[in-house]
């Protein structure tokens, strides 16, 4: 999971878990909401290395007459169906763009970084889904199934992403929540070319022996899962001030794993903790 998505990742954790619930308990009284919020995070300094980073999130979550929105670091999400079924049941539908700058600053592994910077790819595509609140633990619960798919269009890695995820959402009381989820990234063969392997000059630069196994075939690149809570510090998740506190782990898979750049400078184990605050009108 490159750094940006990370930081998406970590975002979603803050903002998506709130939002989930509190837009579910605000659903009977309030059309439109907003949920700004930000933090830190300690995420791998690229997708598959073993040194670590500290990285700023500021996010919002929310909804304008029924239609929600969503970002996640650098990816934004527009839901274009208006959230109005009376019995929690919501279909997803819409845009989403994201500006992945996996390996294009903050490199810490000498080696990897002799390999030179590379540029942002800009995703662009859509995602589809289906929500429903009320599950198991109360009538503000929720569970979440979706799949994005997103196209490079600014030709840097020049392929795809596709994503499914899976979420589950519960608060605990007015003042706390818990979440769950598991994504995992499907990608094509521009995608682990660009990122993942090694030509014979970049080994003549870095000193990693040359690699074009990720690029052979497209795959399932990682697999992620992530624990967040949270607690407001005004008594009520629907309004005010709350704190967040996010821990995640991601698993490379496949050629992907096997690139030098994650099995000899790297690792296929990715972890993320971050902690932040936001604020709901």
């Amino acid at each position: 999971m490159p750094v940006s998505r990370l930081s998406a990742f970590v975002a979603a954790a803050f903002l998506s878990t709130v939002a989930t619930p509190v837009i579910a308990q605000q659903a009977e009284e309030n059309h439109s909401t907003l949920t700004i919020g930000g933090g830190a995070a300690m995420i791998p300094s690229y997708e598959g290395s073993d040194d670590y980073i500290v990285t700023p999130v500021v996010q919002v979550v929310g909804k304008v007459h029924d239609f929600a929105f969503w970002s996640r670091a650098t990816t934004l999400y527009l839901d274009a169906i208006p959230n109005t079924d009376p019995n929690g049941l919501d279909f997803e539908l819409g845009p989403v763009v994201n500006f992945n700058r996996n390996r294009v600053s903050r490199i810490k592994d000498d080696q990897v970084r002799a390999l030179g910077k590379l540029d942002t790819a800009i995703e662009l595509g859509g995602f589809v889904g289906i929500a429903k609140t009320g599950i198991i633990t109360s009538d503000y619960d929720s569970l979440t199934f979706n799949v994005a798919y997103m196209t490079d269009v600014n030709k840097a890695h020049g392929s795809y992403v596709i994503t499914p995820r899976l979420e589950y959402f519960t608060p605990l009381s007015v003042k706390s929540f818990v979440g769950l989820s598991a994504s995992a990234d499907y990608v094509g063969k521009g995608y682990g070319r660009y990122y993942y392997d090694v030509t014979p000059t970049g080994s003549i630069a870095s000193g990693l022996p040359a690699y074009a196994g990720a690029s052979d075939d497209s795959g399932f690149k990682s697999a992620t899962f992530n624990l967040t809570g949270g607690y407001s510090l005004s008594g009520d998740l629907r309004r005010g001030w709350a704190i967040f506190a996010l821990g995640a782990y991601s698993k490379l898979l496949g050629d992907y794993k096997r690139s030098p750049i994650v099995a000899l400078a790297g690792s296929s184990n990715q972890w993320t903790a971050a902690i932040g605050i936001g604020y709901t009108f």
